[in-house]
């Protein structure tokens, strides 16, 4: 009699590949650290980690760079989260750093890219070696070439012409005083497979990733929430409208998408047949020029 053929599914696939790199970063690194932003990709890479380590609790802090432009429903997340897993959370403000003087905040208000810095002088503060992220390849064309283990020199720096083959699914770990790795263990996921990811676990997320009224105004084809950090231009008028945020960064650049998507399942079908990513579709950090976010990257952002 022929045994059954036993065959994973691809989500079970893409599980077993990131609990094996985090597995691999903790018993290669002295001390790493994951990146929490509250946000669908961080929460399944937190997720993921969970059950990596389990029974055991999870063996590294967790840290926020905290822009203090931040969506309340995603703060509230965050707090709870961290709280039912007991794991150390470690607050980088971009605020304390522009009240002391260590970074000067732009004209326009924004914070993304001066959270970088912000970002750099916690990692040297808790002298991290290796830090995980929740960046995929779909993301944008300066994440498509990204590796798994992604080299930075001893500012912080990517290189792409500084990185290591990874052949067999074989991570070279090595660095040298004050140089770090950062590890993506969702690089080969999807929008798409995050999803079902969080179906079949059933993972609970902040309430802005799925469809509400929100009061927005549209600037440049784009659907930005009024509130504190977005206020009317002289000649823009506000109207509410059925929204849900595909992405979470901070509420003073992200733009939220129209959507009748209140349910895990509804979100699925709407995101089986978009053909624009969700930061090309809602991220006005990555509008600046075709080359943002490689330019970030290479100032030292994750």
């Amino acid at each position: 009699m022929t045994a059954p053929a036993y065959q994973l599914s691809q989500l079970d696939v893409l599980e077993a590949e990131a609990i094996f790199i985090m597995r691999e970063v903790v018993a290669e690194f002295e001390k790493p650290v994951l990146l929490f932003s509250g946000g669908k990709d961080s929460i399944v890479m937190l997720r993921v980690a969970q059950k990596a380590f389990w029974p055991a609790r999870i063996p590294f802090a967790v840290m926020h760079v905290d822009t203090g432009h931040n969506f309340p429903e995603v703060l509230d997340y965050r707090d709870r989260r961290v709280a039912e897993l007991g794991v150390n959370l470690v607050v980088a403000s971009v605020q304390e750093a522009i009240d002391a003087g260590q970074v000067s905040e732009p004209p326009d208000g924004t914070r993304n890219r001066i959270q970088t810095p912000v970002l750099l002088s916690a990692l040297e503060k808790g002298e991290y070696t290796a830090i995980f992220g929740g960046a995929r390849r779909d993301e944008d064309k300066a994440r498509a070439k990204e590796r798994i283990f992604s080299f930075r020199d001893d500012f912080g720096q990517w290189d792409p012409k500084n990185q290591r083959p990874e052949l067999w699914g074989l991570y070279n770990s090595k660095i040298h005083a004050g140089e770090s790795i950062r590890v993506f263990p969702l690089s080969n996921w999807t929008e798409l497979d995050i999803w079902h990811y969080i179906e079949q676990e059933r993972i609970e997320l902040p309430s802005i990733y799925f469809a509400h009224d929100r009061e927005v105004v549209d600037r440049k084809g784009m659907l930005y929430a009024v509130n504190e950090f977005i206020v009317p231009k002289e000649g823009e008028t506000t109207f509410v409208e059925r929204v849900r945020y595909r992405t979470v960064g901070d509420a003073s650049l992200t733009a939220a998408v129209q959507s009748d998507a209140d349910t895990i399942e509804k979100v699925i079908e709407e995101v089986s047949t978009t053909r624009v990513t969700e930061r090309g579709a809602t991220r006005g950090d990555d509008k600046f020029s075709e080359a943002a976010m490689e330019d970030r990257k290479r100032e030292g952002y994750f």
